[in-house]
């Protein structure tokens, strides 16, 4: 591939997966007779991710080796007035990395759906879902303009809804879907503000034409206020972020998706989709970077999300939800890098936590497997020795994530927590504090899944609710009792493939993303005013002096204490657990509870939302649409046409009298009134 990057090539990305998820669901489905079997379409839907994720490989090359760029736009949909929409690529750094991103870890998800779907029914329905999903991500990650971003943006929450409830015949998917779904609608309405914003003072939906005006946009206030408009403008995109990325308080609807099959979990929900809002934020930083308002406004709203859904993920007994939780505050920690200035950072971490958030989350639904459909963590134990590919990459996951030591998730982890260390914005010293006890935190929920699930005495013959299974509608024929077995090897091989880049990614390209050029035309910082960057570059001397650095700095040694604290907790003193639950049940009933946001949003928003609604019906629709506008006029007429009736009698001297009676009143007027 040549330093200028083809039109038609890069059109193969997203439409490989298109036409993959086409074909497949609609010949592969009911919906045109089911004529294609369960091998031909999880092999035309693999092929479709495997020649995009080849292409996306060979552009990243281009990129990082050639200095290659793409800017153009591909289709011209129509232009209203001055304003055009339109169809276009942007290949820069940014986008070539997330472009390899979401097609690898998508691929590693085909290849693993074929192991972990083969009982169920929705096969087919299920792997056109994903690759559709693959497709989208692609559009949004590609784009070069609002509009494009904005299609994908809700089209990858479409594919999720329909991911979520895919055994739409559970009540809990159906409602978590439906969570999902009404919860983002919160976000992207903040979204589109934003983005209207934008084309109403800049004129325009390109990235390139909006941010040659961000310095005149940032001289504006908004109408009728002191606020400065770009400080608005970045507020009200970051609460699509919230939305997308699941940040506080529009978290809520990310555990209870767990509620899909783990294959999308990994997907979407730790990969992909929730990362969009930080891609998003990353993409715009020519327009955060002149609004430290919004910035601080991003910094705490990340902190409080790496903070207290760390917290969460202490109390959870479902594997799945383990991992969700703990998604939750790493996206936490990626939107406090953003609120530092530190967008290079939050993106780096962005890439490490994919592989190795990918592979927890395949990692636990092998587990799943293993242990025939069982998802509590009480009732495994002693799973190392049954299942130990899936034992060593897990436990390669966990250390990525905690922190450790030339791990991927170290480098950009640490590098998170200096930046926010040497950011002056409002907000930066609870941010600091923040992600240091996450450190702490994630470490001990980590590995008190690790410990529980593949260490200790084996408990999974003691379950009491054998069948709490993810796979739906299938029957444990295994058995309660049976023991745990190692997944096939098209479950364990995307394990594999995904620990080695959870391991060796962050030291092979720390150096070019966040000291390098890699960046350099995607994400805009301003030096003079935002010095994090700067000090981090200073103080880099190589990923390996950083790793032996790290052994002895305070996050490595907080991770090692939650370590230590959750093997005494469990492995040692498994009564000390039940004893604390006792001694602070207020706190504990806080957490099971999920700090009450669900109640508060199913008895406060939604009941006042309801009661709004119901007004509106009532008063406004039946009151005043149907009643008096509908109703009322036809009523009128009806009125007006029987007192027009009454006049037409048909007879002459009816006539004449009323024409008599007229000259006189006309002949009155001009006598009396006129003289």
């Amino acid at each position: 591939m040549s330093a200028t990057l083809s039109a038609s090539t890069l059109l193969v990305v997203p439409l490989a997966p298109l036409v993959g998820a086409v074909v497949s669901g609609v010949f592969g489905t009911k919906f045109a007779g089911d004529r294609l079997g369960r091998t031909v379409t999880h092999s035309l839907t693999i092929l479709g991710v495997f020649v995009a994720f080849v292409i996306s490989a060979l552009t990243l090359k281009s990129v990082v080796s050639d200095g290659a760029r793409f800017n153009e736009t591909i289709y011209e949909w129509m232009v209203v007035g001055g304003l055009k929409m339109e169809i276009g690529f942007l290949i820069d750094g940014l986008t070539a990395m997330m472009m390899c991103v979401v097609t690898f870890v998508s691929l590693m998800v085909h290849i693993y759906t074929i192991g972990y779907m083969q009982e169920d029914d929705g096969y087919n329905r299920f792997f056109a879902y994903i690759s559709l999903f693959t497709f989208s991500m692609l559009m949004l990650v590609m784009s070069n303009n609002m509009l494009q971003l904005f299609f994908g943006w809700e089209a990858v929450g479409l594919v999720s809804y329909l991911l979520i409830g895919f055994w739409y015949n559970r009540p809990t998917a159906i409602f978590a879907n439906m969570k999902a779904f009404l919860v983002n609608r919160v976000g992207d309405f903040g979204f589109i503000l934003g983005i209207g914003l934008i084309a109403a003072y800049a004129g325009t939906l390109s990235y390139a034409e909006a941010f040659a005006k961000a310095d005149s946009l940032a001289k504006l206030t908004f109408p009728g206020t002191e606020w400065m408009l770009i400080t608005v403008i970045c507020i009200c995109l970051f609460i699509g972020a919230m939305g997308k990325s699941a940040q506080f308080p529009l978290h809520v609807w990310l555990p209870d998706s767990m509620e899909g099959p783990t294959p999308i979990s990994a997907l979407i929900h730790a990969a992909t989709m929730v990362t969009a809002g930080i891609f998003m934020v990353a993409r715009m930083s020519p327009l955060f970077e002149l609004s430290d308002t919004a910035l601080s406004f991003v910094l705490v709203i990340g902190a409080i999300t790496a903070l207290f859904m760390g917290f969460l993920g202490i109390i959870q007994n479902d594997i799945k939800r383990v991992v969700a939780y703990s998604t939750l505050s790493q996206l936490g920690y990626m939107t406090v890098a953003l609120g530092a200035s530190a967008y290079s950072v939050a993106v780096f971490h962005l890439m490490t936590h994919a592989f190795f958030k990918a592979l927890l989350f395949l990692g636990a639904g092998s587990v799943i497997i293993g242990m025939h459909h069982n998802q509590d963590i009480r009732w495994m134990g002693g799973v190392r020795k049954y299942m130990p590919i899936t034992w060593i990459t897990s436990l390669l996951g966990s250390l990525a994530l905690i922190g450790t030591p030339f791990f991927a998730g170290f480098y950009s982890k640490d590098s998170i927590i200096e930046a926010v260390h040497e950011s002056h914005l409002w907000g930066s010293g609870f941010a600091y504090f923040a992600v240091m006890a996450g450190v702490f935190v994630t470490a001990f929920y980590s590995f008190r899944m690790y410990f529980l699930v593949f260490h200790g005495k084996e408990r999974y013959d003691q379950n009491p609710d054998a069948h709490h299974d993810d796979h739906h509608g299938h029957d444990d024929h295994h058995g309660h009792d049976a023991k745990p077995h190692e997944s096939p090897w098209v479950v364990w091989l995307p394990l594999v493939l995904l620990a080695i880049p959870s391991v060796v990614i962050g030291f092979m390209t720390i150096d070019p993303m966040l000291f390098g050029e890699f960046f350099k035309d995607a994400i805009a910082v301003d030096g003079t005013r935002h010095h994090a960057m700067k000090e981090l570059e200073e103080a880099f001397h190589g990923p390996v002096a950083m790793a032996l650095h790290g052994f002895t700095s305070p996050p490595f040694w907080l991770a090692l204490a939650g370590v230590a604290l959750s093997y005494y907790m469990y492995m040692i003193n498994p009564a000390l657990p039940a004893a604390i639950k006792r001694m602070f049940s207020p706190i504990y009933n806080l957490l099971e509870n999920k700090y009450y946001m669900d109640w508060f949003n199913e008895n406060v928003i939604a009941r006042a939302t309801r009661g709004l609604g119901t007004g509106l019906w009532k008063g406004g629709d039946q009151a005043i649409i149907d009643g008096a506008i509908v109703n009322g006029s036809w009523k009128l007429v009806g009125r007006i046409s029987a007192a027009v009736r009454w006049l037409q009698t048909g007879y002459i001297y009816h006539y004449a009298f009323a024409m008599l009676l007229g000259v006189f009143v006309l002949m009155t007027y001009f006598i009396w009134v006129k003289p």
